[in-house]
């Protein structure tokens, strides 16, 4: 019996994903949770065989989960399953931990071919995503600029994009804004802008942000 632990915020999409499985996989028990502190609580409680995650939940981000789950449970394997195009998440998940990334548009036939790749044991990459995974091996001066910044520096780039204040953020974080304005600071200065702005023009042009 496999057990696969769904984590997604949406009910229709986790109800969805059950359906997939159980009618892909012969054998499967799938466990959901809407949060990272379900989730947390779910894989202390019971032993998974995998998690698919998504990296947008209310409350602790994905990510910020992920490396939870890397410090806790370094054998589980994790899926991340998001609506965030590869070349944003999709090189940052697999270093910070993941098994595997896949794109919410993707088929169903992918997903499954994901999962029995992870529960295998390999990692799951997209063909699209192995390419600039290849590219990335070799120096490129023209690489964009928000490269550089960590996941934490990036997740804040894009909620400042999407127009949240420095208040929203920290209450979405879970950080002081104190905090949230020092990585403003920081991520300005590794980008080489001087204002808000700035950083907002770049974000959209770059299709960061939906």
């Amino acid at each position: 019996m496999i057990k696969v632990l769904i984590a997604d915020d949406h009910a229709i999409l986790r109800r969805g994903l059950k359906e997939i499985l159980v009618r892909e996989l012969e054998v499967v028990t799938c466990g959901e949770a809407e949060d990272a502190r379900q989730v947390l609580t779910e894989v202390q409680n019971q032993t998974w065989d995998l998690v698919i995650l998504d990296i947008s939940m209310p409350g602790r981000s994905g990510l910020d989960l992920l490396s939870d789950l890397q410090r806790t449970h370094p054998k589980l394997p994790v899926l991340v399953l998001s609506m965030h195009a590869e070349d944003q998440y999709g090189k940052r998940v697999l270093k910070a931990g993941a098994s595997g990334y896949l794109n919410k548009e993707s088929a169903p036939e992918e997903l499954i071919k994901a999962i029995q790749k992870v529960l295998a044991g390999g990692r799951y990459v997209s063909t699209a995503l192995a390419e600039k995974l290849a590219l990335a091996l070799h120096p490129d001066t023209g690489r964009p600029v928000h490269e550089a910044l960590s996941s934490r520096e990036f997740e804040i780039l894009r909620m400042i994009a999407s127009g949240k204040t420095v208040t929203q953020i920290a209450g979405e974080l879970h950080l002081s804004a104190t905090t949230v304005s020092t990585y403003r600071t920081r991520i300005l200065g590794k980008m080489k802008m001087a204002t808000t702005a700035e950083l907002i023009r770049y974000a959209l042009q770059s299709h960061l942000v939906d």
